[in-house]
Order: C-alpha cells, then structure tokens, then sequence
C-alpha cells in the first residue's frame, strides 16, 4: 500500500515546479479554445433563400371570359453557410393575384446541399385563371 499513497502539495510550495501556473493556465486556455472551436462549428448557421428568376413559359388568353393562364419557371437560390450538409425536404410557392392565390408548386423532393455553398432550383407553377371581367388586366 505504501507504493500507492499520493501526496498533496499545496500551491505555495517551493519544491513545486518553476513553471506551473503558467502550463496550468495554458492547458485551461487550449481546452477552452478547442471547446469553442467544437462549439462554433457544430453550431447551425443560417440558410438563406434568394428569388433568382421568373420567367414566364406560356400565356394564354381566353377572350370571351376575360382569363390570362400562366405557366411560370422560377428560381429559387438556397445558401448554406453551415460547416456540413444541409438536406432540404420540402418546397412550397404560391403565385398570388390581387390579395388571391392564383397558383401553387409543393414538392417533397430531398435536395442535398454542400457545406458553405448554395444550390439552385428550378420549379414551374401553373397560374390559372389570372384576371377576370372586374381585374384590371
């Protein structure tokens, strides 16, 4: 038992080494460094939506009623400044008119974006039905 007693000395003692405040404080500066480090990298960062484009494919006009059909591709710009992958699941737009919605696009498509880098998605929404005889169209 005698080779397996321990011995506390206390900090003001002379035999201790020159030098141990100074690597104790380095060693609880290094732990918090690389905690914060860990911290920050893991941590998420925002994801940024940007509207990139629309273009309108095909109008139709119906005369007798007064209605305008519009067949619009969009783009959509997604940033990710996160230090890993970002999976996007759902998708939603909605063409409006006059306080109404003339249009949507929902897709369920999984979109795999890169750490620190952006991605850009095309989708066609089918706007039916825009004006009519009291609109201003």
């Amino acid at each position: 038992q005698i080779n397996e007693l321990v011995a506390l000395i206390p900090h003001s003692d002379q035999r201790l080494p020159q030098r141990t405040k100074q690597h104790v404080l380095q060693s609880v500066l290094l732990c918090l460094l690389a905690s914060g480090l860990v911290f920050f990298f893991h941590f998420p960062h925002s994801i940024a939506m940007d509207d990139n484009g629309i273009k309108v494919v095909k109008v139709t006009l119906n005369k007798q009623d007064s209605l305008v059909t519009l067949a619009i591709v969009a783009t959509l710009k997604i940033k990710s400044s996160n230090f890993y992958s970002v999976e996007a699941t759902n998708l939603f737009s909605q063409v409006q008119y006059m306080k109404a919605v003339a249009g949507t696009y929902a897709t369920t498509n999984v979109l795999l974006i890169p750490p620190r880098s952006e991605q850009l998605v095309n989708f066609t929404v089918k706007a039916a039905e825009v004006g009519g005889p009291s609109s201003y169209v």
